[in-house]
């Protein structure tokens, strides 16, 4: 009789001698004189021989003695309790995508409550693990681990940062029934998807406002955590579970010193891509430029030309004044500033006496300032993108983006950091961008793809 036993990551079939599986499914191990597969392949392999009606015996999962309770009801909306049954529906297997701020963590607490057997959440930062921790506790009596942040905790229900179940992926692989993965489109990564392939978990659940990659790995998710089972976009909520919202964009002009070191630039750049037959037609075509930077001078000082072009268009002064009108308009409000250089933040943090929020900003500083604004003595902070992603933010209303990058991502969480209900306030997102650069059309691509 086949016996599936778990090891390091995969799944050895012992007893089994070929014959059975379709191709590709497992590969033969000389060291062991067997047959093995990834973990991720436990579902799979499973399923098929039950199909087939084949007896075995399966030793993979060591869930040992665990209890969790529901405490108290999840009161789930009317589009959560879609995202949940067609999750169920698909085999608790799959994505599911929702804005910023409509409650995909209450989702995911839902499929706990159903499943109740021990769960990994896989989270990108230490920050949003706390989050998890208090949003379980409100609904469940279990025991809670930790794996991050220097502990190692293995429980009922455990909580993990992307680095640190990548480093013990081996270990977590086999102690889980369910995995849910928080920020899913993390997961695809060159050394991430090892969590999810050496993870023998057969019920799986990815969170994400944003699924899509410019590398095109996130078609991955399909066999790492399963497909999109479930999807709304944010102009769907607008006006009901979040705020109305009006995107502005405001164009500043470049001065006649930028102007002419702009095109200089550009130029330059235009020049050397016109020389190669380059057509954009996508990523990567901009990418083939950037390996053939390491080893042709031209096209290096073409990048390097782009990049000045890119950081004069990014940090315009006229963007400083354009600033300046949008804090008048809106005094009072609460503000988020968004911009991709951290000189501009310490700037803007300088000349407004307003607090910055950086990757180099301590913990202790961050969870202060926060503080501050949440109870309202802040009124504006300024961050370059680390309030993107995991961090819980309070009821801003408006949001500035002075720089950013094409992606709907970026665009989409930028955008949810104002959209919680307030009371019938209308939330405002401002991009401010300089006119007759390749801003415009980045500003343009990024709200289409977002907002359709």
């Amino acid at each position: 009789m086949i016996e599936l036993v778990y090891d390091r990551g995969t799944v050895l079939l012992k007893g089994y001698n070929g014959g059975i599986f379709p191709p590709g499914m497992l590969r033969y191990d000389h060291r062991v004189n067997g047959y093995r597969c990834l973990a991720y392949k436990y579902y799979s392999i499973v399923k098929y021989l039950k199909h087939r009606g084949i007896k075995f015996r399966d030793y993979v999962l060591d869930l040992g003695y665990c209890t969790i309770r529901r405490i108290r009801d999840f009161n789930l909306r009317g589009y959560q309790r879609e995202a949940l049954s067609s999750w169920l529906k698909n085999g608790c297997r799959g994505v599911i995508v929702l804005p910023t701020g409509t409650g995909k963590t209450r989702v995911a607490l839902a499929a706990i409550g159903e499943i109740l057997k021990p769960t990994l959440v896989v989270v990108p930062t230490i920050e949003l693990m706390e989050q998890w921790r208090r949003a379980i506790l409100r609904y469940f009596k279990a025991s809670i681990g930790f794996y991050g942040g220097g502990r190692k905790e293995i429980k009922c229900i455990t909580i993990a940062t992307y680095d640190s179940a990548y480093i013990n992926a081996e270990i977590l692989g086999n102690r889980f029934m369910l995995a849910i993965f928080d920020e899913v489109h993390h997961l695809p990564s060159p050394g991430y998807r090892q969590i999810a392939e050496l993870l023998a978990a057969p019920l799986r659940m990815g969170l994400t406002a944003t699924p899509e990659r410019e590398d095109q790995a996130h078609l991955d998710l399909n066999y790492l955590v399963g497909p999109i089972v479930y999807r709304r976009k944010v102009v769907e909520f607008s006006g009901k579970y979040l705020a109305d919202f009006d995107v502005v964009t405001v164009r500043v002009k470049l001065s006649d010193v930028e102007r002419m070191l702009y095109e200089e630039y550009m130029g330059k750049f235009r020049k050397y891509v016109e020389s190669r037959g380059i057509k954009f037609k996508s990523i990567e075509d901009f990418r083939k430029i950037i390996l053939e930077s390491g080893l042709d001078v031209e096209a290096r000082e073409a990048l390097l030309a782009w990049h000045e072009a890119r950081k004069i268009a990014f940090n315009a002064e006229g963007k400083i004044e354009a600033l300046r009108e949008i804090l008048s308009k809106h005094r009072g409000d609460k503000i988020i500033i968004f911009t991709d250089n951290n000189e501009i933040v310490r700037r803007i943090s300088r000349e407004f006496l307003i607090p910055e929020i950086t990757h180099k900003t301590s913990d202790k500083e961050r969870r202060m300032v926060m503080e501050a604004f949440r109870r309202g003595a802040l009124k504006t902070i300024v961050t370059s993108r680390v309030l993107e992603e995991g961090i819980d933010v309070p009821d801003a209303s408006v949001a500035v983006i002075l720089s950013g990058t094409g992606s709907r991502r970026e665009f989409i969480q930028r955008l949810g950091r104002i959209l919680r209900p307030k009371g019938g306030k209308r939330a405002v997102l401002y991009e401010v961008v300089t006119s007759k650069t390749k801003e415009v059309s980045t500003a343009r691509r990024r709200k289409k793809e977002a907002l359709g």
